[in-house]
């Protein structure tokens, strides 16, 4: 994620701020420039126009779910459904006169924000008809199973309670389980969908993944009742990405999109481990390049290794689990560098 700064004061301001902390002023999201702009209240109730020099001076106002404390997204003046293009995708939510149900909603929320924020930047489509695929769709609710069905997400909402989430992430032996690792392994399967079921990278994918054909729900029955296999450290980055070919390719599309937000926030933020050799005064020898659309996977792969290994070192120095409690071997990354061209390939279409 990139540093954002207040066009008034100057302050860095953070990607779900509404305000400026420091000066007041208002703050949203426009996702069209996938950029957050400070604003002021124009004449007309509700409106606002960006502040700045060399600013647009259009009107815009805020996604209706503003007003839940669930949204900084922007829409336009004359949108009539009243919904930003990330709100938009909602089909179901909770009842929001609950106040459990509107805190988890929110935290679901914020998580949803960043993982569209990264499809944006990445210039991938948010519906499939334009090759006969349904639309990308999220049903947030209470004792339903998080999964994906033909393009719709559905999320178990307990799984914003921290605890609960805790307790299935050992029950289940997982080293990690977050909000947005579930909301990117989940857009993983409807990806898959888009840019690779009945395209010519179908082949590719069964050569590295496996064969998509074998039955789903047989394959999952014996990875619960068996496990993963000997090796699969070997050839997958979880042990879930070793139930079936497409959940392998889910778990490492999560992490091709934690890779790319983390090194795009690292660079925003100066943390460079390529660095520590350097000695005081050196030249900067590192161009900074759109990790979404111009790195090599080949580059991303050189700085994300290092990155994971300061960040793990930093989170034992503090008593925490590891940042990223992962190994990518050499079969790990052609699969991660397989998801990587897919999503290159997707922009030339």
């Amino acid at each position: 994620m990139k540093i954002a700064v207040c066009a008034s004061c100057g302050s860095n301001v953070y990607f779900e701020n509404v305000t400026c902390l420091r000066c007041g002023h208002a703050l949203g999201f426009d996702s069209s420039r996938t950029e957050l702009i400070t604003m002021e209240p124009s004449a007309d109730s509700g409106l606002y126009r960006e502040i700045g020099k060399g600013k647009p001076q259009r009107l815009v106002r805020y996604c209706s779910n503003a007003a839940h404390g669930a949204c900084n997204w922007l829409t336009g003046p004359d949108d009539t459904s009243g919904l930003c293009v990330a709100c938009d995708l909602n089909r179901t939510i909770p009842n929001l006169s609950k106040a459990s149900a509107l805190e988890a909603w929110q935290e679901f929320e914020r998580a949803k924000k960043r993982l569209v924020y990264q499809l944006l930047r990445f210039g991938l489509p948010l519906d499939g008809a334009s090759v006969g695929k349904g639309r990308l769709t999220f049903d947030f609710g209470l004792g339903t199973s998080t999964g994906h069905l033909d393009g719709v997400i559905s999320v178990d909402m307990k799984e914003a309670d921290d605890v609960w989430r805790e307790q299935q992430r050992k029950l289940f032996e997982e080293p990690y389980r977050t909000l947005l690792g579930h909301l990117r392994h989940e857009s993983g399967h409807f990806y898959w969908m888009l840019l690779v079921d009945g395209t010519p990278a179908i082949e590719g994918f069964r050569s590295l993944f496996g064969d998509d054909r074998i039955d789903y729900k047989t394959a999952l029955e014996q990875y619960h009742n068996q496990g993963a296999g000997p090796e699969w450290e070997l050839h997958n980055v979880s042990a879930y990405a070793a139930a079936h070919p497409w959940e392998d390719w889910a778990e490492t599309w999560a992490h091709y999109l934690h890779m790319i937000d983390a090194l795009e926030t690292a660079e925003a933020w100066g943390l460079e481990p390529r660095a520590s050799g350097l000695k005081f005064g050196s030249i900067w020898p590192f161009r900074t390049y759109d990790v979404y659309r111009k790195e090599t996977f080949q580059a991303l792969l050189e700085r994300w290794v290092p990155l994971t290994l300061a960040l793990n070192s930093l989170s034992r120095s503090m008593g925490h689990i590891d940042f990223y409690p992962f190994v990518l071997t050499p079969d790990v990354s052609k699969k991660l560098e397989f998801v990587h061209n897919v999503i290159r390939n997707s922009h030339n279409k």
